[in-house]
């Protein structure tokens, strides 16, 4: 694996980067991990011949940390994405994300739908289905409620740093290797990481809706998810219209790249062999909906 910065107009993104050139996915993290989250995915990726590149998102690349709240809109994370894969010569590319990745995979596979062959994303259900969820599913709105305390509670960022990051290293429980714990809670420690990272929650509704999704799908969801119940995971088919694969993993946490990371590299291999050559269909509008 290599380290790479790639120059945006939004700013300067770090990245992990590993493999030949003549394959080209893309993986997006989430909260409140880095791209090192896929670590198990990059190496196996690479080893299969494709070339993978990994960012650390808009807020976690020191080189691209706005302050504002507002700046971390979700049109500006999707053109984040737009920016690193032009920089890096790609018309087109495979994109993987998980948790807030996943929620910016969706939201960039319905809104450049001629940019990618493949989408595959991991726990995060598609916006449209979760707010289905979070309008008719107590059990749904339960597990959400913490982002409202998230976005709400200014001593956020206090709280999850006190006591050697108590708060914060308990999110991943007991779940993510230690060391790479240990590597997040480090890059988050330093001086406006966090605010950055918890900014996407701050951020409000997106400035847009959302449509069904016309691309070639992998849906991966896990049964002990503590953030995402079943009513979205099975709510996720009804917006894609491309051709979709839905792998729920028994008995596995949320932190899935991480904790069953033969089984994902495993079902990303299968649909990245299958359609990877696919030419999707012409883009479809579709009801409105809020993200995460």
């Amino acid at each position: 694996m290599t380290e790479l910065s790639i120059s945006t107009g939004a700013g300067v993104f770090d990245a992990i980067a590993a493999g030949p050139p003549e394959g080209r996915p893309v993986l997006l993290h989430g909260f409140p991990q880095t791209a090192l989250a896929w670590q198990r995915q990059i190496a196996e990726l690479a080893e299969q011949g494709y070339r993978v590149v990994a960012p650390d998102q808009r807020g976690y690349s020191p080189g691209a940390r706005p302050q504002r709240p507002e700046d971390y809109r979700m049109s500006l994370l999707v053109d984040d994405v737009v920016a690193i894969t032009d920089e890096l010569g790609w018309p087109a590319f495979d994109l993987v994300g998980h948790d807030w990745g996943g929620a910016v995979a969706w939201w960039t596979a319905a809104a450049h739908p001629g940019r990618m062959r493949t989408l595959t994303v991991v726990s995060t259900p598609h916006p449209g289905a979760l707010a289905t969820a979070l309008r008719t599913d107590e059990d749904q709105r339960s597990r959400s409620h913490y982002m409202i305390d998230w976005r709400e509670t200014p001593a956020t960022e206090e709280r999850m740093l006190a006591h050697d990051a108590e708060l914060l290293r308990a999110l991943y429980a007991g779940k993510v290797p230690q060391d790479s714990v240990d590597a997040y809670v480090r890059h988050l420690s330093r001086p406006g990481a966090l605010t950055a990272a918890l900014n996407w929650y701050r951020a409000g509704r997106p400035d847009g809706r959302i449509s069904i999704v016309d691309v070639p799908t992998l849906y991966v969801w896990s049964t002990n998810d503590s953030a995402f119940g079943p009513t979205a995971a099975r709510e996720t088919e009804r917006w894609v219209n491309g051709p979709y694969r839905f792998e729920p993993i028994p008995d596995v946490t949320h932190w899935v790249p991480e904790e069953a990371p033969e089984t994902l590299n495993r079902l990303l291999l299968e649909h990245l062999r299958a359609h990877g050559q696919y030419g999707h269909a012409a883009h479809t509008p579709s009801p409105d909906s809020s993200e995460r």
